[in-house]
């Protein structure tokens, strides 16, 4: 799973067997991340795999990472930008060769990934799950996964020209108000944390933009529903624990009024590499079986 920061795990059953590994190791996360070349992040994933599976054989490989993802490349990716190109896949795939067989490799959205831990773990393997990421930007991520593109965090919300603080450019992007990112090219006086602390205690302009932040996931998720139809929604990812939900169930009411759109219940969920690594390591699972 590849988010705020490289996490791998062995997944037996359904469930995490061992220890989660975290790369990089001394903790600088997505940091970190942004200053390792693209080969040394997938040697890194690579060594970190060998590590947990401690010679036990691999059934699967499934990775989660933020961006566009197709056939195994990742096409594009506005958090990780040097990553822009890299066949995953087929470096997971080689490596992990061996003349005994191949094993098989699943390269997923890492919203996809999650979507899929929070059916396995919570028992919705039977149930339409979409779930909203809120970190340094917003993925967005569906169980049973489907091809796509997907980058839900790019939905417009805002006509606004001066809603410019997306890190892909866009203009009115949800993520260009969501985002940890954009809160900070927006507030340069204050860090996100600070944003939130400072609405409850009153601050008009912090607390204008906290409603401004949840109309905005509101406005994204009546998108979706208008264009997927109504279900389970679910949020998660660090800023998820910023969540009003009543006030997020009564800005969605405001903006669904087609009554068979009606009924989409929003849960938010804290995150977690295990529920991720489960949701990734399934997906490859699914797909190697042909489910």
């Amino acid at each position: 799973m590849v988010s705020e920061h490289i996490a791998v795990g062995l997944v037996e059953d359904h469930e995490i067997s061992g220890a989660i590994r975290i790369y990089p190791e001394d903790g600088s996360g997505i940091e970190g991340l942004l200053g390792t070349p693209a080969e040394n992040i997938l040697q890194g994933v690579v060594e970190q795999i060998r590590i947990v599976a401690a010679g036990k054989p691999i059934v699967a490989i499934g990775i989660g990472v933020p961006g566009v993802v197709r056939d195994g490349i990742i096409e594009e990716s506005p958090n990780l930008p040097q990553v822009k190109g890299l066949n995953l896949e087929m470096g997971l795939f080689q490596a992990f060769h061996t003349p005994e067989g191949d094993v098989p490799v699943l390269v997923l959205n890492n919203a996809d990934s999650l979507a899929a831990g929070i059916a396995v773990t919570q028992g919705y393997m039977d149930k339409f799950v979409r779930v909203w990421t809120l970190g340094r930007g917003v993925g967005y991520g569906r169980y049973p996964r489907r091809d796509g593109i997907w980058e839900g965090g790019h939905t417009v919300v805002s006509l606004d020209p001066k809603e410019r603080f997306c890190q892909c450019g866009g203009v009115g992007h949800m993520e260009g108000i969501v985002g940890n990112r954009a809160m900070r090219m927006r507030f340069l006086d204050l860090e996100p944390e600070e944003v939130f602390e400072n609405a409850l205690a009153g601050d008009a302009r912090c607390r204008d933009f906290v409603r401004y932040w949840h109309r905005a996931i509101a406005a994204a998720t009546a998108t979706a529903i208008h264009m997927d139809g109504p279900g389970r929604f679910f949020i998660s990812g660090s800023n998820s624990k910023h969540v009003d939900p009543n006030l997020l169930a009564l800005l969605l009411s405001e903006m669904v009024k087609i009554g068979p759109l009606g009924g989409s219940k929003m849960e938010v969920m804290p995150a977690s590499d295990a529920m991720a690594i489960i949701g990734a390591a399934v997906s490859a699972e699914m797909s190697a079986l042909g489910v």
